[in-house]
């Protein structure tokens, strides 16, 4: 005679189906990607492809200290530097999508590919953008006692037309955002100067200050302390519109190169295959962090100005200066072995 059932059939049945329904969830959930449990979980790693101090450097702390606070996660800044920024940026670019690395991208980066023929990526394909951080203004300017005359744009091109061939200035390097920037002015003003690159802008603007060479294209970083101390006289920057520490100093595009907009930027990268949930997190957190009115003092200190631009914005800006400065380095002729 079988034994009676301690439970009703139909209970049975029912405890048995929801049984497997929450062992076949907990598998969906154990199969599910650690970013969607509990992004982020771990240390954050920010690659910075420069050496420490300089302005990306400096703009990568500021900007990863307030973010490990919003993200209650560390965020470690690592420089590996080289090549303009390539060696970082080709081991980014094959680096896992697991939204913990990211690397911070400046302009010498975003065009190394047009410059050095092994670069190894391309800027345009082989990132996902995140957020633009900082605008680096880049500004012309003259030694007052090598060029005491040459007080605004239209007097330098004055100035060099009649000395074809005598004039030279200088700039952080060859390929350097200050090369290419007056490499499109001269061509636009259709007037001579020839370049003399250093190895970083320190000796670039020691050359310049001692006389060596009678004018640069400079880092606004670099010259500003030159600036306010008369040493350097600052006749254009390159940006669109005037900027803040220099607000007397007229731009390019109003000294008759309408349109003319040059500016070094900053901005943060992350591997291919990083999901898309988390580059929306981070961008939203820089966007908070650049809105801050101490944040955008620190960066002013180091020369930078705050300017965050969502990952839509940025990689449209990465593709068209891309292409703006890329056509630039052909028709020079630019190039790294």
């Amino acid at each position: 005679m079988n034994k009676p059932s301690l439970f009703p059939a139909a209970f049975s049945r029912r405890a048995v189906l929801a049984t497997a329904a929450a062992v076949s969830a907990l598998g969906l959930l154990g199969a599910a990607p650690a970013h969607a449990q509990a992004w982020p979980n771990k240390v954050i790693k920010l690659v910075v492809p420069f050496p420490a101090g300089g302005p990306t450097d400096t703009a990568s702390r500021i900007v990863g200290q307030k973010l490990a606070e919003r993200l209650k996660q560390p965020v470690v800044v690592e420089n590996r530097a080289g090549a303009s920024g390539s060696i970082a940026a080709q081991q980014i670019a094959k680096t896992p999508g697991d939204g913990y690395t990211l690397m911070m991208l400046a302009t010498p980066t975003l065009l190394a590919p047009h410059l050095y023929k092994k670069a190894g990526y391309d800027t345009t394909k082989d990132f996902v953008s995140v957020a633009t951080v900082y605008d680096l203004p880049i500004v012309v300017v003259v030694n007052p006692a090598q060029m005491p005359t040459v007080t605004d744009l239209q007097k330098l091109i004055t100035h060099a037309k009649a000395r074809p061939g005598q004039l030279n200035y200088t700039s952080s390097g060859v390929g350097s955002f200050g090369h290419l920037s007056m490499e499109l002015l001269k061509q636009l003003g259709q007037f001579e100067m020839e370049h003399v690159p250093y190895k970083g802008g320190v000796p670039a603007i020691t050359d310049t200050l001692g006389g060596q060479v009678p004018m640069m294209y400079a880092d606004l970083v670099a010259a500003l302390p030159h600036i306010q101390t008369g040493k350097l006289r600052a006749i254009a920057v390159g940006s669109r519109q005037r900027v803040g520490v220099i607000p007397n100093v007229p731009t390019i595009a109003e000294q008759g190169f309408k349109g003319f907009d040059a500016v070094s930027w900053g901005g943060l990268m992350a591997p291919p295959g990083t999901p898309k949930d988390v580059v929306d997190r981070i961008s939203t957190e820089v966007k908070a962090i650049l809105a801050d009115k101490e944040v955008q003092d620190k960066l002013l200190n180091a020369g930078a100005i705050a300017n965050y631009q969502g990952p839509d914005q940025m990689a449209q800006r990465v593709r068209g200066d891309y292409a703006k400065w890329g056509q630039v380095i052909r028709d020079k002729g630019i190039v790294f072995e």
